[in-house]
């Protein structure tokens, strides 16, 4: 309500002020022409100022006398766009593009300031509650550079002085005091800001952090939630009165987070039940002082909702409306009349059983609510048993609230009765002045109406057409009461308003009028009802007004209390005349009463209406803490109803009262055991064909614990689905399934599916009865191409690869088609792209690239025939158009921000293109004198360190392959060698493998005898170690004992005759197994020997490693398998390649041992996974058991050790059960914890600590400082190699060119200097010897405006991507292994070199994987590329990275004839997988 405010300016008093002048029989009525289109036409609250901008022109105008007159405003020019003040009458600010416009006094003087760059569309402007003077200004967004992020000014002094930077890179930021009643009443925080900003080290969306500061960002703190942790992830936030709520996003998951708080200290999760709430489906209503109300959607391809309603303190969300309406853009037909508690009006939809299943139109039905929402009744017209539909808010025909004003009990509405709503120009005006209890017909046809004089003045005009009409009446428009203003001209009319309280006699319309001879002029008219009626004396007043009464004519009680209002009389035929003065209502309370005043608890389901309603125990019901232990029958529960917030009844009733429940009815919680359990479950197959975790949103401590689903496929064809990590199996599906897609965006999303046309999914990880399925176009393809892709941003987007004429085997017709659905499927959502098409994609990526959402790239083959080259063909409206990108291409990829496409030259050459708006490409450069030796094949390796590392193979012979690792510079355009001899096996996989969750440290295998390898012998191999990003390798030192505690047979003390060689991806029994995981970090495991070359891994033991391979130790003798749970809390070692019963766990960080027995007889154990994350305490074993499959669920929850949360201080990281570890450079003597030019510092669980890790926690905690830069911060450059001394020397027989000589090459625009040495890509040393003080870029001559773009800030810079070169003739065929659970992710490549990304700080570390592309050259087949992976930064919302999916299942035949498809991080150019349908 608006509170009267003295000290207002007396002219404007006197302009409103009804006159004791004799009376009119008319109202006066002014009309000002104005040049061009009005926009923002408002008041100042309590006052006759109003204002007014012309759109075109740019212009403002003030009105002093409530629209009489007008002048422009001359100091104001180019206008964006006006917002007043919500809390202060008298300030408003006019946007500008740059320049921009303050007044304090109602327009009266205006000050001007200035930013850098135009306004945010979104919020330009956060206004505090209390002071005026206190403004933050939100410039726009800067979305060249992924994510959208922009800056933020603030002023204390009310921009007297130049307001200054308070955040460059903020996501959105706020006041704390930022609404009138958050905080009322309470003397803290008034400085406060609230902002959503990027990551510590990461741009992308699920790393965005909140941050509050209480000194504008000179300091600032990460709040903690109610989990006891920070969290990331956060995409929004916003005050609703009492209340501010932030909304965290989980990465690959579009559901959300809400945490609430009253004071920015303490946060809540809110709790909604079993319902999820997701990005861009819920919309937080006009809320009460007591509690919030959200409105969530319900199904995807309808917009219609649910309504909930939260206690008093934001945390509990009960169900009261089902079936809301909504529109797409997230307004949802929900009204709260004005001034009078507890009244809803509400549109739902009644036909929603069948919108669900096909296409209809909606049928709503209106209905209003006196109690809050917490029951509802049909709108009835009085003497007619019709019920009444109106439009709402999603149909907006004027400004401000629809229904009603703050005049008591006056409500307004067009529509109709009948069955449901119809059209608007079919509906008619209603007016009820009981606040919607009964409603009459007050004008035929549909009119825009308004409210003054307390609802003594009703104004409508007619709203179908033009009309030279306007109506009004004084007698609460009442049927023949309303009178008519006949004006000399025709109108449309486009908005009626007048003061917000609706206290005044004066309207304003802004009309578009009809010229003669054509053509229309914009029009303000300006009504005035003053003087036409008396002044009301007390004889014309109702003292005790209120909603609804008893049958003994007492008032309802609504809410606890009875509300009574002072309001005229219907037909006393005087004014109100109290201008600025709002209602105010009088409040009695009532005794609490069982039935109005109580709605159903949390976790309680209602049922029966009435006094038959009851409140019912949901299954998923939560015990009450130390509730049915100890053998205990029952216990002290909810009654199973709530007072309803803001409900002030007196007095308690049994509602109030715990109640006895029964134990066994409750969800209680299996007896707990204080050991490790396991669970066997047996099926039927011989195989495991593929399994997949879909891990629940890890921000949601509730879901996360409870929820760790698991799919799985055997060679039985039956799909299975477990969603406690496998203690307890069911089948996912009836039918037979071929195949099991997770969609890789979205961890909700999964499809099963069979030999045909069937496709089973779920949207909610199999949950409940979230099973469904669709129709498929045609047959999945039978040429053993990816069938299913997927959009990172529109979950629902499916591209289905099928097949065409393919029923009989060799049909000379049979050809692949793709199609399109936005439905998730849907029927009839099937749209087809294109015929003989081998791959298609979605182009669009999470950050940096500006395309349509639309667009797709389709590799098809030319004239439509099957076995012709192939053409890259691109559409953004699904191929109805349709642009042929490049001719011959043999592949091309689709990463993060690039595009690169491979295509075959005349001459049988390979030509690499990369693009970074799916437009303009830009061909990529290989390294000179490479292609006289290196012509067999091609893996790219890894691309995460901002450089990508290369496998080159130098000889392909079988069983003797090896080749040379070559490592790219920062954009991946030009290549050295890093180490040479790697080992390569048959397959394509390389023994190379990076570490996960720490920058630069990665091991290879070599092979040391390559002469007579060459000559046909056999390999002999050692283990080398980098621990800076492959520029120096050295071999990995040996323990100096064994695990017997015995000394090895060599001298450890040489590394070079005895070390510790590991066996890599080549010789694993299972390639998916990784030495390290992205959240224990550090830590390492490995098989393999001490002495002077690897051994047979039959000789080897198990080693491992805490400070990322500078020492081992030998954990067990033989070989195991391992895996790591509670990020790095637990380490589990089962036995590999022999029948086994036990596993070894370690709870220290591998310092002890212990042994846990989990079968009575020894079976033989494949495999042991966990969730990707790594932050369970279960574990699954896979493997065979006799003739059947086992699959062993092992649990570590129950163990003591892990009762309690750790605790985690970001602001004290030693206090609590972490230390700080920072990793080293073996090779340093001097500042050896300087990696990278920097020190890095890592939160590591102490090793006594006895705690869980539970929520994942942001390993890096910081980077402590930058070091001065030495020879380790740089590598040789390119044309150089490195010698042993260390020093860089131009490559044999190579003369360096002229470096600007390539400029006489076409369509080269730029050239590099010549250097030594280059500096590391990941490095961010400052000062000190600086190497590479040469090698800047320059513009070719006549290309420096090109330049200028490509290089600066504003445009993006083109990265080229990493390049495989090719074979002239040999074919290259790939496999790929990644781990199949998708642990790591985030390759990336490149770095900030055009200035362009410099958000994205080189120390950005993510998990990663060693990705080989298997490469066996088959003749005559076309070439292919191997891979290429991301760089650059994330973005907000939109697609997530993270969990690579194979195509094809891990464990098919043992041979992992599959490929990955990972499309946010790139994928590999090639073939697609081998498809089994």
């Amino acid at each position: 309500m608006m509170k009267y405010l003295k000290g207002l300016l007396l002219p404007a008093l006197l302009a409103l002020a009804s006159s004791a002048a004799a009376k009119k029989s008319d109202p006066l009525v002014e009309t000002t022409p104005f040049h061009d289109e009005l926009v923002n036409l408002m008041y100042f609250d309590d006052s006759g100022v109003a204002l007014v901008q012309e759109l075109q022109a740019g212009t403002i105008w003030r009105s002093h006398d409530a629209g009489k007159g007008w002048k422009q405003v001359k100091e104001v020019e180019h206008v964006l766009g006006i917002l007043k003040n919500p809390y202060n009458n008298k300030v408003a600010i006019v946007f500008g593009e740059r320049k921009h416009w303050i007044t304090y006094d109602q327009g009266e003087t205006w000050t001007s300031f200035e930013t850098a760059l135009p306004p945010s569309p979104q919020a330009p402007v956060a206004w505090h509650a209390k002071d005026k003077k206190k403004i933050l200004i939100n410039e726009m967004e800067n979305c060249m550079t992924a994510p959208c992020l922009g800056t933020t000014y603030y002023t204390t002094d009310g921009f007297e002085s130049k307001p200054k930077v308070l955040l460059e890179d903020r996501r959105m930021c706020q006041w704390a005091r930022g609404s009138q009643s958050f905080l009322e009443g309470q003397d803290k925080h008034d400085d406060r800001i609230l902002c959503i900003t990027r990551g510590k080290y990461s741009d992308r969306s699920k790393d965005f952090r909140l941050l509050v500061s209480d000194n504008y960002f000179k300091d600032e703190e990460e709040p903690v939630m109610s989990s006891g942790r920070t969290v990331q992830g956060m995409a929004n936030m916003a005050a609703v009165k009492g209340y501010i709520v932030a909304a965290a996003k989980a990465d690959r998951s579009s559901e959300l987070a809400l945490y609430v708080t009253q004071d920015t200290d303490t946060w809540h999760h809110a709790q909604f039940g079993d319902h999820k709430i997701e990005e861009d489906a819920y919309t937080i209503l006009e809320s009460t002082s007591y509690s919030i109300q959200v409105d969530v959607m319900t199904t995807k391809h309808v917009d219609m909702g649910n309504m909930y309603t939260s206690n008093s303190n934001g945390t509990y969300f009960t169900k009261n409306v089902e079936h809301t309406n909504r529109n797409d853009r997230g307004y949802v037909d929900f009204e709260k009349v004005a001034n009078i508690q507890g009244v809803v009006l509400v549109n739902t939809v009644d036909n929603w059983k069948e919108l669900e299943r096909s296409r209809q139109t909606k049928k709503l039905k209106s209905r209003i609510s006196f109690d809050d929402g917490r029951s509802f009744e049909k709108l009835t017209v009085k003497s007619k048993d019709k019920e009444l539909h109106l439009h709402s808010v999603t149909s907006l025909h004027n400004s401000g609230r629809v229904f009603s004003s703050p005049a008591p009990g006056i409500v307004m509405g067009v529509g109709n009765t009948g069955d449901y709503l119809g059209k608007y120009t079919d509906g008619d005006l209603y007016v009820s002045d009981d606040a919607g209890l009964t409603w009459e017909l007050a004008l035929e046809e549909a009119h825009k109406y308004e409210f003054g004089d307390q609802g003594s003045v009703l104004v409508a005009v007619f709203d179908e057409a033009d009309t030279d009409e306007i109506r009004y009446s004084f007698k609460h428009g009442r049927k023949g009461t309303w009178e008519t203003i006949k004006l000399d001209y025709k109108f449309r009319a486009r908005e009626l308003t007048t003061l917000p309280d609706s206290t005044s006699l004066k309207f304003m319309l802004y009309a578009a009028k009809k010229k003669e001879g054509g053509g229309r002029q914009q029009v303000l008219i300006h009504l005035d009802f003053t003087d036409m009626l008396k002044k009301c004396g007390d004889k014309d007043f109702d003292d005790k007004w209120s909603v609804r009464k008893e049958a003994d004519g007492d008032p309802s009680c609504v809410m606890g209390h009875k509300q009574q209002f002072r309001r005229r009389k219907w037909d006393a035929e005087c004014f109100v005349g109290e201008v600025f003065k709002d209602p105010e209502p009088d409040f009695k309370p009532c005794k609490c009463d069982e039935f109005r005043d109580y709605e159903c608890d949390f976790d309680f389901t209602p049922t029966g209406e009435g006094k038959e309603k009851k409140c019912v125990p949901k299954n998923t019901m939560k015990l009450p803490e130390g509730a049915c232990q100890g053998g205990a029958k029952t216990y002290k529960g909810s009654s199973g109803w709530r007072k309803i917030p803001g409900n002030q009844c007196e007095g308690e009733t049994s509602r109030d009262k715990q109640v006895d429940r029964e134990c066994d009815g409750a969800d209680s919680p299996p007896p707990k055991s204080d050991k490790i359990t396991s669970e066997i479950t047996r099926f039927k197959g011989s195989n495991f064909l593929e399994q997949y975790y879909l891990e629940a949103n890890t921000q949601d401590d509730d879901k996360a614990s409870k929820d760790e689903t698991v799919v799985m496929l055997t060679d039985e064809r039956t799909a299975w689905i477990t969603h406690d990590h496998g203690k307890k199996w069911k089948k996912a599906i009836d039918d037979e399934i071929v195949r099991i897609y997770p969609h890789p965006y979205e961890n909700n999303y999964v499809y099963f599916l069979t030999a045909g046309k069937k496709v089973y999914y779920s949207e909610d990880r199999g949950l409940h009865d979230s099973i469904h399925s669709f129709q498929a176009p045609v047959m999945p393809n039978k040429e053993m191409l990816q069938i299913m892709q997927f959009h990172p941003k529109e979950k629902g987007w499916l591209i289905w690869m099928g097949g065409k004429n393919c029923d009989k085997l060799g049909d000379k017709d049979c050809h692949t088609v793709a199609y399109v659905s936005q439905k998730n499927g849907e029927e009839e959502s099937w749209e087809s792209l294109v015929p003989y098409v081998k791959k298609c994609a979605f182009v669009w990526r999470e950050a940096g690239r500006s395309v349509k959402e639309e667009q797709v790239f389709c590799e098809q083959h030319t004239n439509e025939e099957m076995g012709a080259p192939l053409e890259l063909i691109s559409s953004e409206d699904w191929f109805k158009k349709k642009e042929v990108k490049f001719k011959s291409v043999v592949e091309f990829a689709t990463m993060s921000e690039f595009i690169v496409v491979a295509t075959k030259a005349d001459d049988g050459t390979l030509h690499l293109d990369a693009s970074l708006d799916a437009n303009t490409f830009a061909e990529a450069k290989f390294p000179p004198k490479f292609f006289d030796v290196h012509q067999t094949a091609y893996t790219v390796l890894d691309s995460s360190t901002h450089a990508v590392f290369l496998h080159v193979t130098v000889n392909p012979q079988r069983d003797q392959e090896y080749g040379s690792i070559i490592k790219s510079n920062s954009n991946g355009t030009s290549y050295v060698m890093s180490l040479s001899g790697v080992n390569r096996n048959t397959e394509g996989y390389v023994d190379f493998e990076k570490m996960q969750g720490l920058e630069g440290v990665a091991v290879a295998n070599v092979v040391i005898n390559v002469d007579e390898v060459n000559q046909g012998a056999k390999k002999r191999k050692q283990s080398r170690i980098t621990h800076n990003d492959g520029a120096d390798w050295e071999a990995i030192r040996a323990p100096a004992k064994d695990s017997n505690d015995k000394p090895y047979d060599c001298d450890v003390s040489n590394k070079e005759q005895c070390a510790l060689h590991i066996h890599g991806y080549t010789e694993r029994a299972d390639a998916r197994e990784m030495y390290s995981s992205p959240t224990a970090v550090g830590l390492m495991l490995a098989v393999g020997n001490v002495g002077s070359e690897l051994s047979t891994f039959g000789e080897a033991n198990t080693f491992m490693t805490t400070d990322a391979g500078i020492t081992w130790k030998e954990v067990k003798k033989g070989t195991y398998a391992w895996e790591f749970g509670d990020q790095g809390s637990v380490i589990v070692l089962v036995r590999r390649g022999e029948d086994t019963d036990h596993i070894y766990y370690s709870l220290d960080s591998g310092e002890k041992w212990n042994l846990h027995q989990f079968s009575d007889h020894k079976m033989r154990v494949d495999a042991i996974t966990t969730v990707p994350s790594d932050t369970s305490l279960n574990f699954l074993l896979w493997g065979k058991d006799s003739k059947e499959l086992v699959a062993v669920n092992i649990d570590f929850s129950g163990l003591p050790e892990f009762e309690d949360e750790c605790k985690l201080y970001e602001n004290d990281p030693t206090k609590g059960d972490y230390d700080l570890w920072s990793p080293q450079h073996p090779l340093q003597q001097d500042e050896p914890e300087c990696l990278f030019g920097h020190v890095a510092q890592y939160h590591r669980k102490k090793r006594d600590a006895k705690c869980r890790n539970a929520q994942r926690i942001d390993h890096m905690h910081d980077i402590a400082r930058n070091c001065s830069c030495t020879r380790r911060d740089y590598e040789c450059a390119y044309n150089y190699e490195r010698q042993p001394d260390g020093d860089c020397k131009k490559v044999k027989g190579l003369t360096l060119p002229d470096p600007a000589a390539v400029c006489e090459n076409k369509g080269v625009t730029e050239w590099w200097d010549n250097t030594r040495f280059r500096k590391i890509p990941l490095s961010t040393c400052e000062g000190g010897t600086e190497f590479d003080h040469t090698g800047s870029v320059h513009a070719c001559p006549g290309f420096e405006e090109d330049f200028e773009k490509k290089h600066g800030v504003s445009g993006f810079t083109i990265f080229l991507a990493v390049v495989l070169p090719f074979a002239a003739a040999g074919g290259i065929g790939y496999y790929v292994w990644q781990h199949w659970d998708g642990k790591f992710g985030r390759i990336r490549l490149g770095d900030s070199a055009g200035g362009a990304f410099d958000s994205d700080s080189p120390w950005v570390k993510w998990p990663i994987a060693a990705i080989s592309g298997l490469v066996a050259v088959v003749a005559a087949i076309p070439l292919l590329i191997g891979s290429v992976w991301r760089f650059a930064a994330g973005s907000m919302g939109g697609g997530y990275g993270g969990r690579t999916y194979t195509s094809r299942s891990s464990f098919a035949r043992g041979r992992g004839d599959y490929a990955v498809v990972d499309p946010d991080e790139g994928e590999l150019l090639g073939d697609e997988s081998d498809e089994d349908v």
